[in-house]
Order: structure tokens, then sequence, then C-alpha cells
């Protein structure tokens, strides 16, 4: 919301400078965004008289003038606009003061041996438009000496605020000026229009059938006008704020909306079919061009002003071009209506239309203002174009508005922590135009005014109770609501006038010594999870959890359920199966742009089902290309062991029990089929998956080289149980290392050797890992070698020399029935 000093001056009286006024607009609420002072950035700028313009003598392009500032002494000044010459009047920088435009801070000097004291100045040096093929050439009339922001009424300054969405009588100039009277800036002036009297019955009538959407409206025409140009004032209040003028009619209707956060809206009578006006719900298949030049197609659910023939206006959010004013326009007819702010809301999302008189309706305006303004708005039309007016035509009639407050004394202290005498208090609600119905020592009960809807709201305004609430705790709920809630209203307002930095702050009580845990233990498997990744060199991503239907449906099934109505964009119409899809899409556009070698990482969401037992967590990853160049190991392509590392060092961080996993080989089609593998606990649970992407795959999605993945399903990972720290396991006898090779099938996994060398002595054996493979000469065919070591922790004693071989030939027999393998010789 902006508005400039002057116009906030129109409503408030009031000796008040401007950082004053700032200061307290952000001490009772009203945050100031910026201030605009263009005044303060011309200041030093005075008007002067070219009394004699030369040739310079060292310079074809350079004139030398000589300037009278209204000091008495004519000053040197070397100029180079073309326009310079004797006579003229134009805009001088003095030593020392800053061009606005360029920044640079003026000083005496020499220019090609002419003295320069100073610098005549085009509007984009000093900041005021594009032009610099001139110097400014001012009227004859403008006064040597003065200041030239004062003359020209560039002294204004232009105030920016930021409107929470409770506050739509903020939205109005007067709206502003009451709320800074109450906080003691001045008094506000009366607003109270004469009434302008009628002379011929109104040319159009109203007809409400959406009465919901409207309750009221008013309207009358004003003929025998004409519509031209608006006066400088008007003008200039509207580009102020950074509005264009258009004309009279069009800027009188956006002076009122800024003015008294009242929209209006004008339509040439002479361009409306038949006599009546109809506010009723659109109808499938009608449309009208809107002022902003678009063409919108309206829905049963949008509110419409409608005449014999089509839409004219999307109402309270923009008008149409058909029945807009223009230079031609001899009558029109004022709208001035009523309408629900949350119908407006949703019908200017529904269409993406965003205006000024959207921002006000759908806040909530003054339900009592609609005479006044419209009187008003009458009143500035027939003054500056001219023409009579006709009588009021009216539908509906003004809802009922009027609500009471009370707040109880004590809790201005108590709930407010601010020391407030219920004297002041009652007079800080006056001001702000509540009105007293009652008091007595312990509260106030006071009228609520009709511009603040948001002060013991119990209408559409309200907070709804949440469905499903049993019916003896919602009756609860609203009784116990429409007690305090009124209440803490006014004590917000009291407070806030009062002022909000003036108000001690006061800590929250601690729950607990120790803080309590901020993160749910799912969120601190992710966060785990992503560090994780992140010290294995890969970059996380963010995407979308949507992709095209085709590529959705290479990593999963994509059940119609889950496809999007409405998608953002015409490829993005599918709920993804698995993050791996996308960090696919994305290696494929890295690697179009020759970013062949990648690391991603994503946690997000897969999607199986609708309901949300059908949303998972995944940790995904994806390695393209090789390996990095390093002097210790050459470079080589990435194969599924990557990926597999991978998923494991996730489930090692999150406390899984590795000796407790296995792997099989039935990952899912998009993986290759002979170089993945799914990591279960137990036989059904799934706790990732992991290999080389299918060459099909990869073809069809544009990727190159090896690439593979692996998928980790956070949700499915059991919570580690939480047992009491105790004294670390410190065994007093050195662990003893030996080395078994086996004979076995090529077909046989490894993990089923670990796992039966685990087995065998659980007592004593501490660690069992594969450290060699071997297929080749020497062995049979069908063979390989594979090496595994075994740790043994022994606890009461050293082991004896036939114990270990003992455990040795346990190993052996374990391994040996469990998979068929032989020891090698």
């Amino acid at each position: 919301m902006k508005f400039s000093l002057s116009w906030l001056k129109r409503h408030l009286e009031t000796e008040a400078t401007l950082e004053r006024i700032t200061a307290t607009l952000n001490s009772i609420g009203l945050e100031v965004e910026g201030v605009e002072d263009r005044g303060a950035l011309l200041a030093p700028f005075r008007i002067a008289h070219v009394v004699e313009a030369t040739q310079h003598p060292n310079a074809d392009r350079l004139r030398a003038l000589k300037v009278d500032d209204g000091s008495g002494t004519l000053l040197s000044v070397v100029c180079g606009a073309p326009n310079a010459r004797a006579g003229m009047k134009g805009v001088l920088g003095l030593p020392g003061a800053v061009i606005p435009g360029s920044g640079i801070t003026l000083k005496v000097g020499e220019i090609r041996g002419v003295k320069s004291e100073g610098m005549m100045c085009s509007a984009r040096e000093l900041g005021l438009g594009e032009d610099h093929d001139g110097i400014l050439d001012l009227p004859a009339d403008a006064p040597v000496g003065a200041a030239y922001a004062a003359w020209a009424g560039l002294d204004d300054p232009v105030v920016e605020i930021s409107v929470t969405p409770n506050r739509g009588d903020a939205l109005s100039v007067r709206g502003i000026a009451r709320d800074l009277a109450a906080a003691g800036l001045g008094r506000l002036l009366p607003f109270a229009p004469e009434t302008v009297p009628g002379v011929y019955p109104a040319p159009l009538r109203w007809v409400i059938e959406d009465r919901e959407a409207c309750p009221w409206v008013l309207g009358r025409a004003v003929r025998g006008l004409r519509n031209g140009a608006s006066p400088q004032w008007l003008r200039d209040r509207l580009t102020a704020i950074g509005l264009r003028p258009i004309n009279a009619l069009v800027d009188i209707t956006n002076f009122f909306t800024f003015d008294l956060g009242r929209p209006l809206h004008v339509f040439d009578v002479a361009k409306v079919k038949g006599d009546t006006l109809v506010l009723r719900r659109g109808r499938e298949g009608e449309s009208f061009l809107a002022l902003n030049g678009k063409e919108v197609s309206v829905t049963p659910e949008d509110c419409v002003i409608a005449d014999a023939a089509a839409v004219e206006s999307l109402a309270g959010i923009m008008g149409g071009e058909h029945s807009g004013s223009d230079e031609g326009t001899t009558e029109v007819f004022i709208e001035c209506a009523l309408f629900d702010p949350v119908r407006i809301a949703l019908s200017g999302r529904r269409h993406g239309l965003r205006s000024d008189a959207r921002q006000r309706f759908e806040r909530g305006i003054d339900p009592a203002l609609l005479p006044d303004a419209l009187e008003a708005a009458t009143a500035m039309v027939i003054a500056l174009c001219g023409g009579e007016a006709s009588e009021i035509a009216e539908a509906g009639a003004e809802p009922s508005w009027r609500r009471e407050a009370s707040l109880r004394f004590e809790r201005i202290a108590g709930l407010g922590g601010a020391e407030i005498a219920p004297e002041a208090a009652v007079a800080t609600l006056e001001r702000l135009g509540f009105g007293v119905l009652s008091r007595d020592a312990e509260r106030v009960t006071v009228s609520v005014p009709p511009w603040r809807n948001d002060i013991a709201a119990m209408g559409a305004e309200a907070l709804v109770q949440a469905p499903g609430l049993p019916e003896a705790k919602a009756r609860a709920a609203a009784e116990g609501r429409a007690a305090i809630e009124p209440e803490c209203d006014l004590l917000e307002e009291v407070l806030r006038i009062h002022g909000l930095d003036r108000i001690p702050p006061a800590s929250l009580p601690v729950a607990s010594p120790v803080p309590l845990p901020s993160l749910t233990p799912r969120q601190a498997r992710a966060g785990l999870a992503r560090r994780v990744l992140a010290a294995r060199g890969m970059l996380d991503c963010v995407s979308f959890g949507f992709l095209d239907r085709a590529t959705a449906a290479r990593f999963g099934d994509v059940p119609e359920r889950l496809r999007l109505e409405n998608p953002i964009a015409a490829d993005l119409d599918q709920m993804r199966p698995t993050p791996l899809a996308s960090l696919a899409l994305a290696a494929a556009r890295n690697q179009a742009r020759g970013w062949p070698d990648l690391a991603l990482c994503e946690l997000g969401g897969a999607y199986a089902d609708a309901a949300p037992e059908g949303q998972a967590l995944l940790a995904a990853g994806l390695r393209a290309g090789a390996t990095p160049r390093h002097w210790a190991e050459p470079s080589r392509p990435v194969d599924a062991m990557d990926a597999k590392g991978d998923a494991l060092a996730v489930l090692t961080a999150l406390g899984v029990p590795m000796a407790a996993l296995s792997v099989t080989a039935d990952a899912p089609a998009h993986y290759h089929p002979g170089r993945s593998g799914v990591v279960r606990q137990g036989p059904r649970m799934v706790l990732a998956r992991f290999g080389a992407l299918h060459p099909r795959l990869c073809a069809a999605l544009g990727l190159a080289g090896a690439v593979v993945g692996f998928e980790v399903f956070l949700d499915a990972i059991p919570e580690p149980k939480r047992r009491k720290k105790g004294l670390p396991d410190l065994p007093a006898f050195q662990p003893l290392r030996r080395d078994f090779a086996f004979l076995v099938d090529a077909a046989v996994p490894a993990e089923s050797l670990l796992r039966a060398a685990r087995g065998a002595e659980r007592e004593l054996i501490a660690e069992v890992s594969l450290f060699d493979r071997y297929a080749g000469e020497k062995l049979p065919e069908g063979k390989v070698s594979l090496a595994l070591e075994v740790v043994l922790q022994p606890r009461a004693a050293s082991l004896t020399d036939a114990e270990i071989e003992a455990v040795g030939a346990r190993i052996v027999a374990a391994v040996g029935k469990a998979t068929g393998a032989t020891l090698r010789g």
C-alpha cells in the first residue's frame, strides 16, 4: 500500500515529521516497506536563469554560460546541451550536490580552460525520466533561486507499507490516517460528503440473482459530462503511487480505491444493452474482454455483472473493455457494490487476475460506506467532468454488521504484559472508532466499527472448526472462542496503538533443562542419510515429485489414480514411482551438456498409491561415467558394486546390522538383470535395491556409458533398539586372524559362504569378510576361488593350537554343508 505525505494530510491534521510518521507506523503494526523521497535527493538543486551563453573558445560542442542562481553572483558554467541558450531557465546543481542519475558529486573545475562552477541538468540526470537530449527548459515564470523540488511539487515523499491479510481498512489512506490519529500524531479530519440531488431517474437498474456473492449494490448515473484528462493534482497523486492516469472517470475510481479503500467501477451507459445490470453466476461458454486486454472465460462459480447481451465485468475484480469509458463517453453509471470476500478471492485465484479492487474486496471492506462513497464519487465526477446526477438505483440491503466486544482491564497486563491505565485503553478504542456501550471498574463493552471486520468476527471471516469434531467438543470450543477471541482482538488494538515496541519482551517458559528433540526419528534418519551420501561425493538434488508418464512407466507402475488432473506442464503429468527416475533425467541432461561423470542423490517421495500408505520416503542415488582420476589408482567405469556400497553405507549409518542382511537377485525391471540385487533383512523386508540400470532404459533416456543406481527405503528401516550405555567391550586377549580359500561353484553367492562361516562358532567368531575372488587357470571349469578372513576373539583365555584347529574345522564343515564348497589345497 503506497500513499504520499500530502495525500495522508488530506485526512490527518498533523505537524509530525516524515521520520516520526514512519516510526509510528512501524510501532503500530503497519510495517514500512520503504520511503521514496525525491525531494531529499533534489534538495541541493535550484532554479537558475541563463544570463549569457557564448561559444566555448576551445570546444565546438560546448557553451560557456553565465548563470544567475539567485545569490546575486553570476556563476560560470560549461554546458554541452544543444538547447542551452541565453534567457532560458533551468535546474542548476552546485558544488557538493550528488547527481541522482549518475551518483557523481559535483565540484568546481576547469573544462578546456574555462571555469565551471556548477551543472545545468537534464531530466535523466535528475532521475526524472530518460530524456537527456538537452537540459530542462523551465517556464519563464519559474522563480530564480527557488528549490526546484518544491516548485515542481517533487517534495512529496511516498511511503509504502505492508498490510496484513486482516487489515483491509489499512488499504486506504483514511484508514492509515485513523490509526496515526489514534496513536497521537494528529486529528482525523471528518468525512461527511454532501448529498448530490438526483435530477432524473436512473437509466439502469440492478437485479441481484447471486445474493451469496453480492448482498447489496448501489449505482447512479451522471449525464452531460465530458471525459478528458484528469487535473494535475489527481494525476500527480496517482503517479506518485505507481498508477498510470488514463482519463478523468477511470482516475476518479482509482482515487477512491486508495483514498477510502472503496473500489468503484463506471459503465458507459450508451454501451450497455438494455436497462438492467444483473449480478449473477457465470454460465458455461461465457467470456468477456477484460480491461487488461485478456479474454476471460467465466465459470458458474464466478459472480459476474451482465447486461441483456453479455457479461460486462467479473464482479469485484475487473471490468470489461466493451462498456468501459473513453473520450466519447457522455453518460456513465457508477457501480458501488459489496461482495463476498471468499468468492472474490476464489474467482481471482481461478482466473489469475490481480487488481486493486480484488485486493480490498477479498480482505473485506466497510459495508456501511457505500452511500457516502457513492455521494463523494458523484460529486467528484460532476466537479471534474460536469453533468448532472440521476437518482440512486439500489438492490439488496445493507447486511447486518453491528457487533459488540468486551475487554477486561486486568487482561492488558495479565495477557498483554503492558501497564496501560483503563482510561488510556478506553480512549485508544474510542479514537479507533469503537463506541463505548458500557463500562465499570473491571471491563468495558464497545461497539465495533463497520470498517473493522476482523474484530469479533462471527461470520465467514471466523476460523472454521475441523470437520468430524465431536458435537459437545465443537460446541464448547465455539462458546469459548466467542468469549475469548473478541476480547483478544480489543487487547491487540490497545497494545498496537500503545506501541508494539513498548511491550516488554518475555521469554517462553523452559520445558526442561535439556532441549527436547526437534526432529522426529524419520526426519533424523533422512538428514543422516543425506549427510552420508554427501560425504561419499554425491550432489544432493531437489526435483519435482512428478514427471512425464512415459518415463515414469520405465521405472514402475503408473496407475491412473496417480495421474495429475491439472499438471503444471504437459510433460509433468504422473507421480513418480521412484526418485531414481528424476535423477536419471537429470543425469541425461548433464551428459548432453558435456558432464558425463556424475554422482547425484536425492531424498524424496516414491508413489505407488494415492493413499498415504502408498507414499514412501527413499534415499536414491545415481552414478554415471567413470570414477575420478587419481594418482594412486586408475579411473574405471562405475559398476554395481559402487551402488551397493552407497546403499550399504546409508544402512550402516542408520544402525542396520550388516550381519542380518542378505542380497537376492530379484531387482525390478529398470535394473540390469545380471548386475543388480535387493538388500533384505529377513525373507520379506526389503531395505534397498541397487545395480546397473538396464541398457534399454539408458538408451531410451539418452544415458551414455556405465550408469548405476540404488534406492534405500528409509521408512522400512526399523528404529534401532535403545539400550542403556554400558562400559565398552574391551577383551583382554588379542584377536586371531585365519584365512580360508574355498573352491565353489561360480553360481553360488559369496553371501552364502559368509553367512555359513559366521554361524560356525558364534562365541568366538567376531567378523568374517571376503578379501579375494579368483577364477581362471588351474581351476576346474565352472568353479571360482573365494578367500575369507575370519577374526577369532577369545574372551576367557588364549586359544590353544588344538582349539584353533577345531574352530577351523567347524568353519570348513559349515561352509561345505551350506554351499558344497571345499577347502583349496
